[in-house]
């Protein structure tokens, strides 16, 4: 969307959350759509996305427009919101992008590739440059307008039964990676895993994967990731900042009256924002306490760092060469990264090191 028709939507928003407008409100129908989910309700953060936009979405319509919202596995599985948003089996779905790279992989893109923006610079290139644009240009070949649905902020590498110490230890490494960032991994020797949330602790208590990331010390205790793996390590390279998009149905998006639009607009908005807020807020009492509790930290080798940052580079431009959508899309956002690098290594960077040196 563009920043006049964002403010605008949330705006209009903000007047109909306050009950200044009721003869808006009560013109519209009664709507009811269901959003799937790819995440468990176990998880209050990712999960919790999208019941925090269900909820603003039937507060700023006076309970007109209703959204139920459906954990993975409900109405289909983890990985199948895409085909049944395409289909408009349901009208929506909340999901990490990068998930469906298999399709094609300019989906990751919308979400996280190694090595690429942080949580900001993505709602930046989003909100200010041409991410939305550009991605909305892709996602209409599936029926698909996205929204932005928040983003986790840098996360954690994942939990491992052996400490990688160099990179003769990834050779053979099963490990559950979610979506892109296991194209890098298998160039480098390792084995991804693309398993959804529900099913990674069973599958590293058997022994069947390696290891295992999600996302941080808050979500990865619930999972139990801690009682089957000892060593944690950072960062995780593949994800400097992940966003989840709502996907919405473009027949079912395009029915909405304006004002309708506007609310879902500005409901996804909020959405966006909480779910950084959650993370941030809860993974630092997290890591302590998994610390406490005997997990050992620890960060991946330079020589892994750098073998995966000259892969990823290498696959880039493979793709660039192969695939069209990839092409426009990473173009842009590569000019994109390259500039706001630049900036924040004069601000953040500078910022952030002295203050996490400080005793406070």
């Amino acid at each position: 969307m563009e920043r006049r028709s964002f403010v605008s939507g949330a705006g209009l928003a903000g007047v109909l959350a306050t009950g200044m407008a009721p003869a808006i409100v009560h013109a519209q129908a009664n709507i009811r759509w269901r959003l799937a989910s790819s995440f468990p309700k176990s998880l209050d953060t990712i999960y919790g996305a999208a019941e925090v936009f269900a909820k603003k979405v039937g507060e700023m319509s006076g309970g007109k427009f209703q959204i139920s919202v459906h954990a993975a596995g409900e109405l289909m599985p983890a990985f199948g919101v895409v085909d049944g948003v395409q289909a408009a089996t349901v009208e929506m779905a909340h999901t990490a992008p990068y998930y469906f790279f298999g399709k094609d992989p300019t989906f990751a893109l919308g979400c996280a590739i190694p090595f690429g923006l942080n949580s900001r610079q993505m709602t930046a290139w989003m909100f200010e440059g041409n991410g939305l644009k550009l991605m909305r240009e892709f996602y209409a070949k599936y029926n698909i307008i996205n929204f932005c649905g928040g983003n986790t902020g840098a996360q954690m590498g994942g939990f491992f039964r052996k400490e990688i110490k160099s990179l003769a230890d990834v050779k053979g490494l099963k490990f559950r990676i979610g979506g892109f960032g296991g194209k890098v991994l298998e160039r480098i020797g390792g084995v991804p895993q693309n398993i959804p949330a529900g099913e990674i602790y069973q599958s590293l208590e058997k022994g069947t994967i390696d290891a295992a990331e999600w996302v941080g010390p808050y979500d990865d205790e619930k999972l139990g990731l801690n009682k089957v793996a000892s060593f944690y390590a950072y960062p995780g390279w593949w994800e400097g900042g992940p966003q989840l998009d709502f996907f919405i149905n473009d027949k079912a998006f395009n029915g909405l009256s304006a004002e309708y639009k506007a609310i879902v607009e500005a409901a996804t908005a909020l959405a966006h924002v909480d779910m950084q807020a959650r993370y941030d807020a809860r993974n630092p009492a997290a890591l302590k306490k998994l610390v406490a509790g005997g997990t050992k930290l620890f960060r991946f080798p330079k020589e892994m760092m750098d073998a995966a940052f000259k892969e990823a580079m290498a696959y880039y431009g493979e793709l660039s060469a192969s695939n069209p959508s990839w092409k426009k899309i990473y173009e842009d956002y590569a000019t994109f990264r390259r500039d706001q690098n630049l900036w924040f290594r004069f601000t953040e960077a500078g910022f952030d090191d002295f203050m996490q040196q400080q005793k406070l």
